[in-house]
């Protein structure tokens, strides 16, 4: 029964198996064998081992292995035979071999297993090739780059990341990013970012990180990840890009210092006209005041948006509830005195607009204010909002106050009418309409709609270890 099992086994075994005497000949072979060779038993059992088929065992290889590595020894395991089998062509075998004692030494034999491992060698091969392409690749970029597996650690590294770095192959390769160097990316927020890109499959672009690093200084680099995998494989790995913008960041930090400083004088230089403006008020007739007085609000509204550019710290983009603000405060000082019963509020989202058109913004906002302080209230007591929000792809500017109104009638003419034709003009240089009026609203409301030029504040994602 036991030898039953016994061959039941051999046969049911992928590899092919062979046992030979102590003269090398075939005793006899499984079915797997016969298959892979493409031989029959009677070909095979009683032949010298060098003799079979068209002697295509005859390899120095197998005869250094039969002939004198196992008299010596009991066993071998993996020794490796490549062959041009003249049935198969050319293939890799692995070989383990085995002493099977007999009664006695004449009866000793050998056991060959033979594994086909052609395919997986030459995979191998394929994936050293492709890995030295991938690696020449990964070499001839120019930006700091790295391989990383899914726990994170360097599986390679461009020359440029070794070289700006001051470490060599060896010291990253296994390592974790966290480790490198003195550890300037073990950084929360870094590993947080990181942590999403293989889970949950979302590159970082643009990831900003600014440290002092050994050997290079205070630098600023970009980062830019993304999970890399082969069809079929389910390993997992990440590219990670660093990108050395430092001297860009610079060269843009330099420019908005520039800007801010420009920003500061010419609204210094606007106030001092505003000043000079004021001053001759004292002595102009008083028919002649009260344009004096829009001419100064409005100097002074353009004096604002350069005092807010001077104290931005993302330069460019105007903030519009800020700037809304200073225009109030600009208007009451100027139109209004401090015992005054007319107040001035803001209502505003923070909204961004580009600073091309924050003049005529502003302008067009001191004209509605100025409207409605001189024709709202005969009684010299009321309030005025300003506001804005943004309705889709547009932003909505309202001036609302809760004086005596304007006939419906007309309505929209009556509020360019105001002031002379500065509100339309205003209007049109931005691209904008005035709305019609919400029936029954108390006061006057005058609503503008805007193609947003204007923007909602961006949230660039960076850090600062």
């Amino acid at each position: 029964m036991s030898d039953i099992a016994a061959s039941d086994i051999v046969e049911t075994i992928p590899s092919a198996l062979i046992v030979l005497d102590k003269d090398l000949i075939i005793t006899s072979a499984n079915r797997a064998f016969y298959q892979t060779f493409r031989t029959s038993r009677g070909e095979t059992e009683g032949s010298l081992i060098y003799d079979l088929g068209n002697r295509q065992w005859d390899i120095p290889a197998l005869r250094t292995l039969l002939e004198s590595v196992i008299p010596h020894r009991a066993s071998v395991e993996g020794f490796e035979v490549e062959h041009d089998f003249p049935t198969i062509g050319r293939r890799t075998m692995l070989v383990n071999a085995r002493k099977i004692f007999g009664a006695g030494d004449r009866d000793s034999s050998i056991l060959l297993a033979i594994e086909d491992v052609s395919e997986e060698r030459a995979a191998r091969r394929d994936s050293n090739r492709n890995w030295q392409i991938t690696q020449s690749i990964v070499d001839t970029i120019r930006d700091p780059l790295v391989v990383l597996e899914n726990d994170m650690t360097v599986v390679t590294a461009s020359k440029a990341f070794v070289t700006i770095f001051g470490i060599t192959q060896a010291e990253a390769r296994g390592r974790r990013v966290s480790e490198l160097g003195q550890h300037q990316w073990d950084v929360p927020a870094l590993r947080h970012l990181m942590d999403k890109v293989l889970p949950e499959n979302k590159p970082i672009e643009n990831f900003e990180i600014e440290d002092n690093f050994p050997g290079l200084g205070l630098r600023v680099f970009n980062l830019n990840a993304r999970k890399i995998s082969q069809p079929g494989n389910h390993a997992h790995r990440m590219l990670l890009v660093f990108e050395d913008i430092t001297d860009r960041k610079q060269r843009e930090r330099d420019a908005l210092t520039l800007t801010n400083e420009i920003s500061h004088r010419i609204k210094n230089n606007l106030q001092i006209i505003v000043g000079l403006i004021a001053f001759e008020v004292r002595s102009t007739p008083k028919p002649c005041v009260q344009g004096y007085r829009s001419m100064q609000t409005r100097i002074g509204a353009i004096a604002q948006l350069y005092d807010l550019i001077s104290h931005s710290s993302r330069g460019g983009a105007v903030a519009v509830d800020g700037y809304l603000r200073e225009i109030a405060k600009s208007a009451a000082a100027g139109l209004l005195g401090e015992t005054s019963r007319i107040k001035i509020e803001v209502k505003a989202e923070a909204l961004e607009i580009d600073p091309e058109r924050a003049v005529p913004f502003g302008l067009l906002v001191n004209e509605l204010v100025t409207n409605a302080i001189k024709h709202a209230f005969p009684g010299g007591a009321g309030r005025v909002v300003l506001g804005a929000v943004q309705l889709g792809d547009d932003m909505e500017l309202s001036i609302a106050d809760d004086g005596v109104g304007i006939p419906t009638v007309g309505a929209v003419k009556s509020a360019e009418k105001r002031g002379g034709d500065y509100v339309a003009i205003f209007v049109r240089q931005l691209g904008g309409s005035i709305l019609p009026p919400e029936a029954d609203a108390p006061g006057t409301t005058v609503r503008v709609r805007l193609p947003l030029h204007v923007i909602p504040p961006t949230n660039v994602e960076g850090i600062a270890a």
